[in-house]
């Protein structure tokens, strides 16, 4: 098994699970490290407003915890965080932690129903909104949390019905922060000066887990976009001097597709991830090429992981772009029951990093987080070197008269094929076969596409019963939620599939 990470500052607790030893007491000790060292670096940079240094940061996150404990809001209680993408989100997320009290950021595309629904699950104290001011009172700090204590509740993004909230502590966080600097920077310096660009939302855990809180690790600058737009992206990488970039696929796409990209300077680039959805082969071949000064690599995990599992290396990137990679270093992965011919079971992930289990959900926190192994609900297998290859989510799996069909292996080879942008595969009901196959094609800007071309490439590529029998070309981006995932649920409900092909 290849081990292609650092190993060393770890040990193994009497429960079997490694850790990283040498974090710090907490994520209020992780911020007053970055504000000790370089209190004039700038920490915060949101694109079209305000930039903060360290210092700045810390006097006002410390002020807004003050206007909390005046609003009664008390150690434990669960502060809600409905603001977008922005300095104000940042210093509510650290005010809320210097209270003492627990983060819950609210996904901003929830549906008013979400939005009532988790306020009242979490049993928020307080909530940041949108176009109020920040509370503001006398500094307060509230620095002696231990790893165990809940530090945040992130819930799930609802595709399946009402949300879930994770349940992670300062442990969790500081162990995904440990492990995104040794998968993105290896044995880099880390007292160099890096700049990361955030595109995402700040609510979901590649945002906030594995961006913003990994640059404060590293007295970092997090340059904050409040709302996705592919020029100022391209704009931003090279005005703000980015060297950081992690983001999700169909981000990198749009980018490589704008005619500006040619002229966009990605030399200070260094070190460039992606994740939260699956990635054709191909554009991670297109993303080397664009940017010949950084290290890529595919990130994977989820939000029950406080972000990052596992990490495919730049070494790999290349020929092994549809896996996304080698266990984290304090990371265990297995597979449960897996098939006897193709290996593949559902991922069972182990480590540091998993949740604590989902708020005031017993039920679902023991059918979800069972002897200490998270059930991912991911469908994969692992090859001889340990390389992990997600095959698909567990309820995606398409049953077409008996024979499994698993979504990604057919979107992989369909997104082969040069005139494809985008493609998402699903089952469509069938009455005899129980469901077909159905893929929803974006194709890619500037190229014709037949439906009859891309079976013909598909059949060279898969087997029969996996070839789709239903194709439909989308002019429009594929529907996605706020991590990036394609929200297949919309497509099959919303997609009108004619005739089969065959």
């Amino acid at each position: 098994m290849v081990q292609p990470f650092g190993t060393n500052g770890m040990q193994v607790g009497p429960d079997g699970i490694r850790r990283y030893t040498g974090l710090p007491r907490n994520l209020v000790q992780l911020l007053r490290g970055a504000v000790d060292v370089h209190p004039d670096r700038t920490a915060l940079v949101e694109l079209g407003g305000e930039r903060l240094s360290y210092a700045q940061l810390w006097d006002r996150a410390a002020r807004v915890a003050g206007g909390l404990r005046a609003a009664g809001v008390g150690r434990g209680d669960r502060v809600a965080n409905r603001l977008p993408n922005g300095n104000d989100w940042v210093v509510a997320f650290w005010g809320t932690l210097l209270a003492g009290a627990v983060v819950v950021p609210v996904n901003t595309r929830f549906t008013p129903p979400e939005v009532e629904y988790v306020l009242a699950d979490s049993g928020a104290a307080a909530l940041f909104e949108p176009g109020l001011p920040l509370p503001d009172g006398e500094p307060l700090i509230v620095d002696d949390q231990a790893h165990g204590e809940l530090a945040g509740i992130f819930y799930t993004s609802g595709t399946t019905g009402f949300p879930k909230g994770a349940m992670t502590t300062h442990e969790n966080f500081l162990s995904n922060v440990e492990t995104c600097l040794r998968c993105l920077l290896g044995t880099a310096d880390r007292s160099e000066h890096l700049t990361t660009l955030i595109s995402v939302p700040l609510f979901h855990v590649t945002g906030c887990n594995s961006q913003l809180l990994v640059l404060t690790a590293i007295a970092g600058t997090s340059v904050v976009m409040p709302a996705f737009e592919v020029g100022a992206f391209l704009r931003a990488i090279e005005e703000e001097r980015i060297s950081v970039l992690t983001t999700v696929p169909a981000i990198y796409w749009l980018a490589l597709q704008h005619p500006d990209f040619p002229s966009v300077d990605t030399s200070r680039v260094r070190s460039l991830s992606y994740g939260g959805a699956p990635i054709a082969p191909d554009l991670v071949h297109r993303i080397t090429e664009a940017f010949p000064s950084a290290r890529v690599g595919n990130g994977f995990g989820l939000t029950e992981t406080s972000s990052v599992s596992t990490y495919l290396p730049h070494e790999y990137a290349a020929a092994h772009a549809d896996s996304v990679g080698f266990p984290a270093p304090v990371v265990d992965v297995r597979v449960d029951s897996p098939d006897p011919v193709s290996g593949v079971g559902e991922l069972l992930i182990r480590g540091p990093n998993v949740v604590a289990g989902y708020w005031q959900k017993p039920e679902q926190t023991r059918e979800t987080f069972v002897d200490g192994w998270l059930r991912s609900g991911d469908l994969a297998r692992v090859d001889e070197e340990g390389l992990v290859y997600v095959v698909d989510r567990k309820k995606d799996m398409i049953n077409r008269g008996g024979e499994n069909v698993y979504c990604v292996e057919v979107e992989n080879a369909l997104a082969a094929h040069p005139a494809v942008g985008e493609v998402a595969v699903v089952g469509v009901p069938d009455p005899m076969m129980g469901e077909k196959v159905g893929a929803v094609v974006v194709p890619r800007a500037g190229r014709q596409l037949e439906p009859a071309d891309l079976l013909a490439f598909a059949r060279e590529r898969l087997a029969d019963f996996k070839v789709p029998q239903y194709v439909v070309l989308r002019p429009e981006p594929l529907p996605r939620n706020a991590g990036g995932k394609v929200l297949k649920p919309t497509l099959r409900g919303g997609t009108d599939w004619g005739c089969p092909t065959r």
